[in-house]
């Protein structure tokens, strides 16, 4: 049965650093779920930062819509995947909404497409470390769209983090497991 690390913090927190070195030092043969879609300089220059790291011996799988595919296909074929990350990817399922005043069907879209990523890893054989944003500490947007990304961001988050078996926030590259902070309470 497989099992969720999830992986937050907020823009250059340092979380996809540590999810690849805790990635590296615990699997054996690895997975690297990119969500990412090259659309300019920037993001083009984030993923070959991305792809500079990590090493030659990782196979990458372009997943921008359907990651849960990939782990149903090949989730017993690694020890360890590195889903890198899940904000993007409810940004490219975002972008093919017609309708953004449809918050409802919106969230069933998403929820949906969570649930099938949960179901797939736990059907698996790997160990999935997700990667993902705090998008909702700032203040509220004043555009809906941005709104709708926030809320499904950090309703993702939570539902991950309820699914997980360990949850890092990391802050100035330090992780720190908040599942052994809740044990303790």
């Amino acid at each position: 049965m497989g099992k969720i690390i999830l992986v937050t913090g907020g823009a250059r927190s340092g979380k996809s650093t540590f999810a690849e070195q805790y990635v590296a030092k615990k699997g054996k043969k690895i997975g690297y779920i990119a969500t990412s879609q090259i659309c300019d300089d920037e993001m083009e220059f984030r993923v070959k930062l991305h792809q500079k790291r990590r090493p030659r011996d990782w196979t990458t799988f372009e997943a921008a819509f359907d990651a849960h595919t990939v782990l149903a296909e090949q989730g017993k074929n690694y020890d360890m995947f590195l889903f890198d990350c899940m904000t993007i990817y409810i940004s490219n399922i975002l972008s093919h909404v017609h309708d953004i005043g449809a918050f409802d069907q919106i969230y069933e879209l998403v929820t949906g497409k969570l649930n099938e990523l949960i179901t797939a890893i736990k059907n698996s054989d790997a160990t999935v470390v997700i990667v993902t944003n705090e998008v909702g500490a700032g203040i509220v947007p004043e555009n809906k769209l941005a709104r709708i990304y926030r809320d499904l961001a950090g309703l993702s988050n939570q539902i991950l983090a309820q699914a997980a078996e360990d949850v890092y926030l990391v802050v100035a590259g330090m992780p720190v497991n908040l599942k052994n902070i809740k044990e303790n309470i």
